[in-house]
């Protein structure tokens, strides 16, 4: 880790910072593509350039930016915009230092398979024509393409990444382990990443915003009690708990999950009206904390738990700001 921290240091100062992450995306880029391909011996050769391509005396294939269409099995869905107008101004000095990976859409226009960003910056800086390689590919090598690449950078977020993986296993029909094998991970880190995708959406959501990390995601999917999920949810969006925290209370409410089961309790939800156990969970999702609703429809009580004067404070203030 170390030598390639000095030897992004050097070309910093050779060349700035977007520049030497710009020659840095064509080495994975090729790392990615030469993967993917070492996996696909029918690789089909394009032995005619369709329209739109020119290629110069160099044998380097060119094409205008704005003839290329995101890739339609792009993992990638966030783009951040400060990163992207450094590459921008990177584009606009020194061109696009490494070729796009493209396929012939047969309309006259080319999806991306590698390197939508450039795509982007380059379009941004007013170019009219960038670099291109001519790949043909199945469904699953375009997304197995764009996916190492963007895993080699570590540009997607954990619920991108998972649906990648699990997009993969769908349309090969192949192993985690299968796919771990193609895309350079453990097969435990690529398990451990579409569980993710058990959480409900709105925790999937979270943790793509970064509000959530995989740590926190990691916590949550460890409780039995999904009502306790909820509650732990709440807590780590509304107090910013550390994973360490969080942890610690997935522990607890699991010991007592555990506890009641071991009693032979059965969890009063399943007891009451589904439209009533809904109005409870709503209250919890609002306040963040374990809320309960003994009574009916025509009447009863509500009980709303905290477990610190911090955690008092927020309810009080998160329901008078409603008043």
């Amino acid at each position: 880790m170390a030598s390639k921290q000095r030897l992004g240091r050097g070309l910093d100062a050779l060349m700035g910072g977007s520049q030497e992450a710009e020659l840095r995306d064509a080495i994975q880029q090729q790392a990615a593509v030469n993967q993917i391909d070492s996996f696909q011996p029918e690789l089909s050769p394009v032995k005619k350039l369709p329209a739109g391509i020119s290629v110069d005396e160099d044998g380097t294939l060119w094409v205008n930016p704005s003839l290329l269409k995101p890739n339609p099995h792009q993992p990638r869905v966030f783009f951040d915009e400060d990163k992207l107008a450094e590459l921008t101004e990177s584009v606009k000095q020194e061109g696009v230092l490494s070729p796009i990976i493209i396929e012939d859409a047969g309309d006259g226009t080319f999806y991306i398979i590698a390197g939508e960003r450039r795509t982007r910056a380059a379009r941004a800086a007013g170019l009219e024509k960038v670099p291109v390689q001519l790949r043909k590919y199945s469904d699953a090598r375009k997304l197995e393409v764009a996916l190492i690449e963007n895993i080699q950078r570590t540009d997607l977020n954990p619920v991108e990444e998972a649906q990648a993986y699990y997009q993969i296993m769908e349309l090969e029909n192949i192993t985690q382990e299968e796919v771990a094998k193609r895309v350079g991970k453990n097969r435990s880190t690529v398990a451990n990443s579409i569980r993710l995708l058990k959480l409900p959406d709105d925790m999937q959501h979270a943790l793509a915003a970064g509000t959530l990390s995989s740590g926190h995601a990691r916590a949550l999917l460890s409780i039995l009690n999904p009502a306790d999920q909820r509650v732990l949810f709440g807590k780590i969006v509304g107090q910013g708990m550390s994973v360490r925290q969080a942890e610690q209370q997935a522990t607890e409410m699991n010991g007592v999950s555990r506890l009641l089961n071991k009693a032979g309790k059965a969890p009063s939800v399943e007891k009451r009206d589904p439209d009533y156990v809904n109005i409870e969970q709503k209250f919890i999702d609002a306040l963040g904390t374990k809320v309960q609703l003994k009574g009916d429809f025509s009447k009863g009580t509500v009980t709303i738990q905290y477990f610190t004067k911090d955690d008092l404070d927020r309810i009080y203030n998160r329901i008078v700001e409603k008043l």
